[in-house]
């Protein structure tokens, strides 16, 4: 089901990023052309919306199953999962700054500004995150960018989880010992 969810969010994604334009003056607009003048672009924004929501929901079903059957104890597999989980919360946050109303704006300075509390350098990363002194241009276009590439290492770092899940096998929910009439596979 996550896997799903990924690959429909790349897709939806890759078609709404041929019509956005990451500038702050039409940021609102290229939105309002996507939902109105795309041949279903409306449906492709809300499937890209919506999507957001059904794999933070699958996300969340698959961490409690997880820990439900103990899978924490295989620390390489949860470990990787754990940073997948920030990875999508990250690309989730700077896909809804992207529209650029008033939410995102304040959603964005809001959020970043929470880095200012980080002692000695807070302030200076905050600046460094927005491209100047406040949330502006730079800081739109930077976020696009970083929307639009987390996707791709996400997919990547999925499938290193799906590798050490198959290194350490699943988590088996009936607790008995399911290896013994295994066979090993050698490539």
């Amino acid at each position: 089901l996550l896997g799903i969810c990924l690959i429909a969010q790349i897709v939806t994604g890759l078609f709404l990023a041929m019509h956005y334009t990451a500038d702050t003056t039409m940021a609102f607009h290229s939105l309002s052309h996507i939902c109105r003048d795309v041949n279903n672009g409306w449906l492709l924004r809300n499937l890209h919306a919506n999507g957001a929501s059904m794999f933070f929901m699958c996300i969340y079903i698959h961490i409690a199953r997880g820990i439900y059957y103990g899978s924490y104890l295989y620390k390489e597999t949860w470990n990787i999962g754990v940073i997948l989980l920030f990875l999508v919360m990250a690309t989730a946050f700077m896909g809804y700054v992207l529209p650029w109303g008033q939410m995102s704006f304040w959603g964005a300075t809001v959020i970043t500004n929470l880095l200012s509390a980080v002692p000695y350098i807070g302030t200076e990363l905050v600046q460094w995150i927005w491209g100047g002194f406040s949330v502006d241009n730079a800081t739109l276009t930077r976020f696009f960018t970083f929307h639009f590439v987390l996707p791709f290492i996400i997919a990547g770092m999925s499938i290193i989880h799906l590798i050490f899940l198959h290194q350490t096998g699943s988590s088996n929910p009936t607790g008995l010992n399911s290896n013994s009439d295994k066979i090993p596979f050698h490539a």
